[in-house]
């Protein structure tokens, strides 16, 4: 999932986070972490507010919803799927419960089968029945991918629907409904029970229902790529009014019934998410407490966060975790941008990875340089990879002399990328989000860079639209920010993702490499594999290859925090998304 994307696992994940939090007190910095909602305390109305410098939501569709706080609020207020995460902290919360389902899905046919059973009395916001057809409608738009871009493709990929030559399905969604006989074959309803017929053994199927892309959507109420401005609710709020750039505000949906309902909890009666704000102001609400019944959606900049852990009156609004993301810098390696892999590895031995930890806050704060696309808290999917941070040459300040020397092999392997790459009129482009942050972080980037004879130049883009500008193939930059996590505990979630083009997230767009279609048919094989060590070991192996390709460079194995206002109870944190439980949160009076 995509970074704001992704899942916090089991045993391993909270024993770095145990360890995060005692390096914490041996710095003198208070961690505070409350428990989910005890019901005996909890109140009961009042406004929950949120603040975020976004201008909008990434994507409030469903079917494109694919970042990991997001699909986390979402799912909580206003979309339902068939089975969901246990909505407790710790690693409970990553077990799967029953939601729009009766119970968490039965395979069959060596997991190539999967059904489920909806529950009675699920309805939309008008009254009407959630039916088995709108499961099947909903399910179907992931593949007008025209229209819909920028979620996940598992049900995409896994549905027993033919390839066409290009390597897409047949079934092209629900608009232009070409290989229409073909989908409805693939998922069908039998009253209230959907059945989905995969092309693979996929044991773990239910955790990608866990994800909007599979919840309902009512036909008579889509409107295309305009869905993504009023999805239609079938949880407990609906949407009462939403402006770019201002505010959306959610009503309790009066047609939803809490006997329908095992996993929300929904306290506040109304909630509104305040956008655009500036950095300094969110900063400052939160400091002062001046709306105390308000959470951050984006985290504090690094002075303020400083401030906001060093006083102890507030160690119980704040918490600081290891969180579910591997932060990187995608490189675009597709012709005509950075198809030249001495000039990728110039870029990596060239980075100033200390001067970013510091800006951000340090290792306390931000996290520590990584290896691989793995996170090690996937465990038996990780394994350290050789070269780059472990390369003799590396140096987390920047090797400049290293990245010459990278350079002037550039110069005769590669000329066209090397003169682009180092000529003031050209130069490389970096997406960033736009932020205070990241503009300061522009000049420490362009100055490892400089030193190296590298020219870097930027593009800001508004974090609200970020992922849909880079993700799309004639926008992206040379590099792009960007930050995954698995999205369940298989890095089949990690690899298929970030490296195969039908993924969903292949931000590298390393399909025209002549190494590609080997790596896809690895990646492929993998998928296939139902001997669990057996796929660990090949994840390992491909996680290898993309770090040797240099398709992204200097991850950082990151930290997350989360604060929130004195009025503010039931905070827990949620490991499947690694952000706020949302559904428990209420408002003390």
């Amino acid at each position: 999932m995509s970074g704001s994307k992704m899942a916090r696992r089991h045993l391993s994940r909270r024993l770095i986070a145990t360890t995060a939090a005692t390096a914490l007190m041996a710095a003198g910095a208070l961690v505070g972490m409350t428990s989910g909602a005890n019901a005996a305390s909890v109140q009961k109305g009042g406004t929950l507010y949120f603040v975020t410098n976004q201008q909008q939501f990434n994507h409030m569709d469903p079917s494109r919803n694919y970042t990991g706080r997001d699909i986390a609020f979402f799912n909580s207020y206003l979309y339902r799927n068939l089975v969901s995460y246990k909505p407790v902290k710790g690693s409970a919360g990553s077990s799967l419960v029953p939601d729009l389902a009766t119970n968490t899905g039965v395979p069959s046919k060596a997991a190539k089968v999967w059904t489920f059973t909806l529950r009675q009395g699920i309805t939309w916001e008008d009254g009407s029945a959630v039916t088995c057809a709108d499961v099947q409608y909903g399910v179907s738009r992931a593949f007008a991918t025209d229209v819909i871009t920028d979620g996940p493709q598992y049900l995409v990929g896994a549905l027993n629907i033919p390839l066409a030559s290009d390597g897409s399905s047949v079934y092209k969604g629900p608009y232009k409904k070409t290989g229409q006989a073909l989908y409805d074959k693939a998922v069908t309803c039998k009253g209230n029970t959907i059945t989905f017929n995969l092309n693979r053994s996929f044991a773990d199927f239910n955790y990608a229902l866990t994800y909007p892309a599979a919840s309902p959507v009512k036909k008579s109420k889509d409107s295309g790529d305009k869905y993504d401005l009023r999805p239609y609710s079938d949880g407990p709020y609906k949407i009462g009014a939403y402006k770019l750039g201002d505010e959306l505000h959610l009503v309790r949906n009066t047609a939803w019934k809490q006997s329908s309902d095992t996993v929300r909890t929904p306290y506040p009666d109304d909630i509104v998410v305040r956008f655009g704000l500036s950095p300094d102001v969110i900063d400052q609400i939160m400091l002062d407490n001046s709306i105390p019944n308000t959470v951050d959606l984006d985290s504090l900049q690094p002075a303020a966060l400083r401030t906001f852990f060093a006083d102890s009156s507030k160690a119980g609004q704040r918490l600081n975790v290891f969180d579910p993301y591997v932060r990187y810098a995608a490189i675009n390696v597709s012709p005509g941008h950075l198809d030249c892999l001495d000039v990728r590895k110039a870029l990596f031995f060239a980075y100033n990875t200390q001067g970013l930890i510091d800006l951000s806050g340090g290792s306390v704060f931000y996290g520590q340089p990584g290896d691989n696309p793995i996170k090690p808290v996937l465990g038996l999917d990780y394994a350290p990879t050789t070269g780059n941070i472990h390369d003799p040459a590396y140096n987390i300040n920047g090797n400049p002399d290293k990245a010459k020397a990278l350079l002037a092999q550039a110069k005769t392997s590669c000329p066209a990328t090397y003169e682009r790459a180092t000529n003031p009129d050209k130069g490389l482009y970096y997406d960033l989000p736009k932020s205070a942050t990241q503009q300061k972080a522009s000049v420490i980037i362009q100055t490892a860079m400089a030193a190296a004879g590298i020219v870097m130049k930027f593009n800001f883009i508004p974090p609200g639209q970020y992922y849909a500008t880079v993700q799309d193939v004639t926008k992206q930059g040379d590099l792009s920010r960007a930050g995954w996590g698995a999205d369940w505990a298989n890095a089949s979630t990690v690899v298929y993702p970030l490296f195969v083009k039908e993924g969903g997230f292949d931000m590298s767009q390393n399909w025209n490499e002549a190494s590609y279609p080997a790596y896809k048919a690895a990646v492929t094989a993998a998928l296939n594999m139902t001997n669990r060590t057996q796929q660990a070991a090949a994840w390992k192996k491909l996680a290898q290859t993309a770090m040797d390709n240099y398709w992204v460079i200097s991850p950082i194995f990151s930290k997350g925090q989360e604060v929130w206002g004195s009025k503010v109870g039931g905070v827990y944190f949620w490991e499947p998304q690694g952000t706020f439980g949302f559904g428990q949160l209420y408002v003390k009076a």
